[in-house]
Parts: structure tokens; sequence; C-alpha cells
């Protein structure tokens, strides 16, 4: 095979219209990375403490995994696409639907742009959540779907206002929402509001995304229903292991409706084929061999979330008292806390904080259209920050307050 020489030349600097078009999130990815003070205190990503991982029992499992001499080399090989039955079984019971109906992906992003790729055509319009979790945004640029915004409240999204949208003519192939512990809001769903958006995605024909990291996470209040969502044809249940077991093993699942199994099951034979053989054995090694582990871990887990969420609204208090109207979370990882006083500048504030040494995502970072106040709220994370950090960074907000308020 030959190339002439303008060939060679052009290939390999060309790059496609898709790409060439595609953006970076503020705030978010390589961008919390830049221009940071070393004493920087950040409260930036859904990140799990690491206390709160298990370093011992995955140990372990490896040890379980790779000492049979029998089938030491079964976690090295190739493995179905759908994933290792022992992980998938466990998952189909925790989840309540059968083994077939769960897909193993590459963590929770992976199953949000599966989903994506399966039920939104070039051009689609897709309603989401305002405030959003920006990196939706970011799978849904490679569909290049259109955008609908619906209000996010204290319970979750407004599925009112989606009726609302619908009888006045929108059709939307699929609606996005976090149903429990909503990031970057950090409400959850009531159950009768889950029973009316499934209502309504069976009657207008579109797939609801369920985008549920957080699910497992809470140290507070009464959980809702989810198998109203796993119940139905119109759902995709997204969720991983990323805040539970560790970001690292780059592990979660979908449960997928069974219209959609055959093609979820093709879409992923084009791509990757399958997770690490490897990380499903350990993981589920660990699952199984320990049916009471995964339940105790996220108790210990949760009550010391739950400790630094109240922890960070008392300093905030403390230290900038009346500054913020915070809503106390029942789960999750964040804070939400809107600025009261409208004479503060929110972009000023932001910048004003990290020179003071106390690093946030910018309430302004998470709008997918108009009609939100997202803009006046600050997302302050405290999964994986101390508790010491934690009133620090929470004194360090008050004096970046002070600056404005003279």
């Amino acid at each position: 095979m030959s190339l002439t020489a303008s060939s060679a030349t052009i290939a390999p600097n060309r790059v496609t219209t898709l790409v060439s078009h595609l953006t970076v999130p503020k705030g978010f990815g390589d961008a919390t990375l830049r221009n940071r003070r070393p004493d920087a205190i950040e409260l930036l990503g859904g990140i799990p403490d690491p206390s709160a991982l298990p370093t011992a029992e995955l140990i372990e499992a490896t040890r379980r995994v790779l000492g049979d001499p029998i089938t030491s080399t079964d976690p090295l090989q190739y493995s179905r696409t759908a994933g290792l039955d022992l992980l998938r079984q466990w998952i189909a019971a925790r989840e309540g639907v059968p083994v077939e109906r769960i897909l193993i992906t590459n963590g929770g992003f992976h199953g949000i742009s599966l989903s994506l790729q399966a039920v939104v055509d070039r051009g689609d319009l897709v309603a989401v959540d305002n405030p959003i979790f920006p990196l939706f945004l970011r799978g849904l640029e490679l569909s290049q779907g259109r955008v609908l915004p619906i209000a996010v409240h204290n319970d979750g999204l407004d599925v009112e206002a989606l009726a609302s949208e619908l009888s006045r003519g929108a059709r939307p192939v699929a609606v996005y929402t976090v149903p429990d512990f909503h990031n970057p809001s950090q409400g959850t769903l009531p159950t009768a509001a889950r029973i009316e958006l499934v209502r309504l995605a069976e009657h207008y024909g579109f797939t609801v995304l369920a985008d549920n990291p957080y699910r497992e996470l809470r140290f507070r209040g009464e959980e809702q229903s989810f198998d109203v969502f796993n119940q139905s044809s119109h759902v995709i249940h997204i969720n991983t292991f990323t805040k539970t077991l560790g970001p690292g093993l780059r592990l979660g699942w979908v449960v997928v409706p069974e219209r959609l199994v055959d093609p979820f099951i093709k879409l992923r034979s084009r791509q990757d084929s399958h997770s690490s053989t490897f990380v499903q054995s350990v993981v589920g090694d660990l699952l199984t061999a320990q049916p009471e582990f995964f339940d105790d871990n996220l108790a210990t887990a949760n009550a010391l979330y739950g400790r630094r969420a109240d922890l960070l609204a008392e300093s905030l208090e403390r230290h900038a008292p009346g500054a913020f109207e915070i809503s106390q979370p029942e789960g999750g990882f964040f804070l939400w806390p809107r600025i009261v006083d409208d004479t503060v500048d929110a972009e000023q504030l932001a910048r004003d904080a990290s020179e003071e040494g106390v690093e946030y995502q910018r309430g302004s970072f998470f709008t997918s259209g108009d009609g939100s106040d997202a803009d006046r709220h600050l997302r302050l994370a405290y999964g994986n920050v101390s508790d010491d950090l934690l009133d620090e960074a929470a004194a360090r907000l008050g004096r970046a307050l002070a600056r404005q308020r003279g």
C-alpha cells in the first residue's frame, strides 16, 4: 500500500467535525488541577473517603481469585460482554430484576454513554435536569442532542413542569435525572413523583435515564421506592461502585429494560467488548464471600459522611453567620448552599475563595438553561475532606465573603 504525499501530509492533522466542536465543562476534569495554591483545601468532587474504601478486603479477595490453582488464570482472560455471572447475579438480586437485565459497565459515566447511544439519535430532544450534572451534557454532545431544561427543586426533578412541556407539544426521546441525592442540589425525588414520571414515559414513549451513583449513600431520612423504575420498560437505571468501593475500579452497571437488552449487547460488542474480567472477578468474590460486607461497609461510611455534612453546615454558619441558606442533605457527598445576600457577586466570591485557599464548584457550572438560580449556589464536596479541613475551609469562605462586605 502506498500513500500520496498529499494524503500523508493531511491525514495526521485531520479532526472530524464532531471532535473539533467538543468542549470541556468549566471546573471539571483537568480544569480542576490548574493554578491551585499548594495548601488549597479542595471541596470539588464526589470522592469517597480513603478510610471508607475496602482496601484490606480487596487484597484478600484478590488473593482468593488468583490463588486457586485451577481457576487462577480465568480472571486474566476474555469474558462475556454482559459481564461475569457471579457479579451480575449479586446486582440482580439487590435490584430485584432478572439477571439478564444487568450489563456491567466501566463506571457510571460509561453507563450514561451507552444509554445515550442506545436511545438518542443525532438531533433528538432530551429533557434534562436544571441544574444538572454537567458531564451528562458532555456525553450528549456526541449524539448532538438538543436540550430541554426542566427545573430541579428541593425534591428533585419538577415532574409537573415536565408534564406541562409535554402537554404543550414537547417530544423528548429521553429524560435524564438523578433521582437520589441529586447532583448538585441533593434533593431526592419522592415516590409519588417517580410513579408519575414513569407514567409520563409510558404514555409519551420516552425513556427515563435514572442516573443514581449516590443511591446507597443515605445517612438519614426515608428511602424512596426504586421498584417503580426497575419494573418499567421505559427506564434505564444507571449505577456504579465508584462511590462505595472506589472510583479506580471503574466498575458499574445498568439495569436495562428487556426490550433494550439485545441492542445494548450489540452496541457494547462494537466498542470495548467487556469490562475488566479481573476487576469483576475480585469485586464479585468480595461481595459474595462475605454477604454482609457491603451493607456493613456502607453503614460505617454513611455515618462518616453524615457527620461531615453536619459539621460543614455548622462551620459555615459559625464562620459566616446568616450568609448561606443551607438545606441539610439526607445523603450524598455535597452541600448546595445558596448565597443569601443578593449584593454578593458569586463569581467574585469564587475567585476570592481561591485566593484564600479553598476551591469549590461554582453553581453557575451546573446550569443547563435559563430559569435556574444555580449561579447563586456553591457546591461543596465533603466526602474525602477531614473534619479539621472542613472547618478551616468554612473559615476561609468566611474571609472571602468579608472581602466583599468590607
